[in-house]
């Protein structure tokens, strides 16, 4: 999908946190005009905080954000250009009527009210003739979602931002507000930022997927993460113990621990151990996922190795000549120079 080359967002040297301890510090980002970008992160990441100041719903203790072309200084006209849906979205004792329509009504935007709000449903798949004049109370957690979306999709944002809409929705209700997404974004070139734990989905849905990890960016959502603590074996080679006492080797860290960055393409997959190879992470690990990856020809290949999870990118023939398929017992090879330091 198409989208401007130009930034919407160029952030500079942010820094956030909480009695004066820094939980957020994004030195450098930028995200261009209609774009579709995805964030992935354990949990207390930063993920949230990080959308609620995009949203400039909270306001960094240090740091710029420049938005399209003008630098962000509590201005409510530029809030209003950008909206958030929480993954638990608060829903007025109202019907879904007038839960879609409300924002429109505080801007006194009321012409043709209702066939905007009816449109606005049509797009998340909720029936208006069906649903219009339902109570809030009387939605499922997946409809009450798309409601929610409904309600931001009316107001034709610049930006909309997704923190973990697909959290504990079924499977029609996360393909419908993947539609919706799409259409929102095809007809008014809105910038897409969406956060999930559900990798399969929001590849589906982003151009490009980053990661965060204690407040940091620390590189694309393809590359595997990888944290210390790191000690010393011998010259430049140094470890990482895992449960089950293997260890991943690794050339010298920056500190004891650093956070390594290992591509999916710097890993190859055996079906039987290695012996005579130079590697020096030769690891028996089980797979646990197989999707198609946007890359063309590639499938991802998400494979436990003991409390680690490891991805890599396969083509369909490696995969087919391997018998691959998940609970298949597979080695994963790859040289301690592959991993590179944030």
């Amino acid at each position: 999908m198409m989208h401007d080359k130009m930034p919407l967002y160029t952030i500079s040297n942010l820094k956030h946190g909480y009695n004066n301890q820094f939980m957020l510090d994004v030195p450098e980002l930028s995200i261009n005009r209609g774009s579709s970008v995805g964030f992935i992160g354990p949990n207390g990441s930063g993920k949230s905080t990080l959308f609620r100041i995009l949203a400039f719903l909270e306001k960094p203790s240090q740091g710029s954000i420049i938005f399209d072309g003008k630098e962000y200084t509590n201005n409510d006209s530029i809030r209003k250009k950008v909206t958030l849906l929480d993954q638990n979205p608060y829903l007025l004792k109202r019907s879904v009527f007038e839960n879609v329509a409300y924002g429109l009504r505080t801007r006194s935007q009321k012409d043709d009210l209702k066939d905007r709000v009816n449109k606005a449903l049509e797009w998340v798949g909720l029936p208006p003739d069906k649903f219009a004049n339902r109570r809030w109370n009387e939605l499922s957690g997946g409809e009450a979602q798309r409601v929610a979306l409904a309600s931001r999709f009316i107001l034709k944002p610049k930006v909309l931002l997704l923190d973990e809409p697909t959290s504990n929705i079924d499977l029609l209700s996360a393909s419908l507000i993947k539609e919706a997404v799409n259409t929102i974004r095809e007809r008014y070139n809105t910038t897409l930022i969406i956060s999930s734990h559900d990798h399969v989905w929001l590849n589906s849905v982003t151009d490009d997927i980053l990661s965060i990890y204690d407040g940091r960016i620390v590189g694309s959502g393809n590359e595997n993460i990888i944290t210390g603590p790191w000690y010393h074996i011998k010259e430049d080679l140094w470890a990482k113990s895992l449960t089950n006492e293997d260890k991943i080797f690794a050339t010298k860290p920056p500190e004891q621990d650093s956070i390594a960055l290992l591509h999916p393409s710097d890993i190859i997959i055996s079906d039987v151990k290695q012996t005579r190879i130079s590697a020096q992470n030769i690891l028996k690990g089980q797979i646990t996922l197989m999707t198609s990856a946007n890359e063309f020809g590639k499938v991802k290949v998400d494979v436990k190795v003991n409390e680690l999870t490891l991805s890599c990118f396969l083509t369909q023939h490696a995969v087919k000549s391997l018998h691959l398929l998940p609970d298949k017992d597979i080695w994963i090879i790859f040289k301690a120079s592959s991993l590179n330091w944030q």
